[in-house]
């Protein structure tokens, strides 16, 4: 990845967690998948080293190739894509497969961690529905805004200081979801939910870049006041996430 050059430590650790979803989704070799919200591709190359040399990964995103710090997305892509997995990879930025043509018949179709990006909860419903007739089956990973240790409130709190803005905003959470939303939003678009797993988020950096965005962009208000509080500059430990299959 292009950010290893960055910090190394802090891409292994992501890329790592990237590969205990891949473990628990079960990546079949040989897969033709679709992933909706690719951003820098940190999940797609764990993808295309999971489906091997005879399968294929499409990553999409709505963010423009310019989108993105301290490497773009388009710098991301390019890197990875003329790397040893690039053959398996395509990258297609500003498309949405509600309105933009991706093709049909996947084996898999995959929405990692970018499910909260969506402006409201109603846009990433009518994804999941489209996403029914894309593919056979669904591979979902998110937050869950439920902490089990109060030493996860702060990035609660972070997400609850960026989701005052609403949906017009270039910050990363847009409109968090609990875990019994996202499944009944499942149900209402046709997915029958398979397995659904807890994943171990302890190493991730995530809790520390979201209280930092909400300390520096979020607007004043009581979750922002307790947040600077109860937060640390760095070591604020992440909310838990789950991941599921459906069918």
């Amino acid at each position: 990845m292009a950010t290893s050059s960055l910090d190394p430590d802090i891409q292994a650790t992501q890329t790592a967690y990237r590969c205990q979803l891949a473990r628990s989704w079960q990546i079949p070799e040989g897969a033709r998948v679709l992933e909706i919200g690719c951003g820098q591709g940190d999940m797609t190359a764990v993808l295309a080293d999971q489906v091997g040399p005879h399968g294929t990964v499409i990553g999409t995103d709505v963010a423009s190739p310019g989108y993105g710090a301290p490497v773009t997305v388009g710098d991301s892509a390019r890197h990875l894509m003329d790397g040893p997995l690039g053959s398996r990879i395509t990258m297609r930025f500003e498309t949405d497969v509600l309105t933009d043509e991706v093709g049909t018949g996947y084996d898999l179709v995959v929405l990692a961690h970018c499910s909260w990006y969506f402006a409201t909860a109603g846009l990433l419903e009518r994804t999941l529905g489209r996403a029914r007739e894309l593919g056979s089956r669904l591979c979902f990973a998110e937050w869950d805004p439920q902490p089990a240790h109060p030493n996860q409130i702060p990035h609660l709190l972070a997400v609850l200081a960026q989701d005052r803005l609403g949906g017009d905003t270039d910050l990363n959470v847009r409109a968090p979801i609990t875990r019994a939303t996202l499944l009944g939003a499942l149900e209402r678009t046709g997915w029958e939910v398979e397995a659904v797993s807890d994943m171990d988020t302890s190493a991730l950096q995530d809790a520390d870049w979201e209280v930092a965005i909400a300390l520096e962009e979020a607007p004043d208000g009581l979750a922002k006041e307790l947040l600077r509080q109860t937060s640390q500059k760095s070591g604020n430990v992440p909310l838990p996430a789950y991941a599921l299959t459906a069918r």
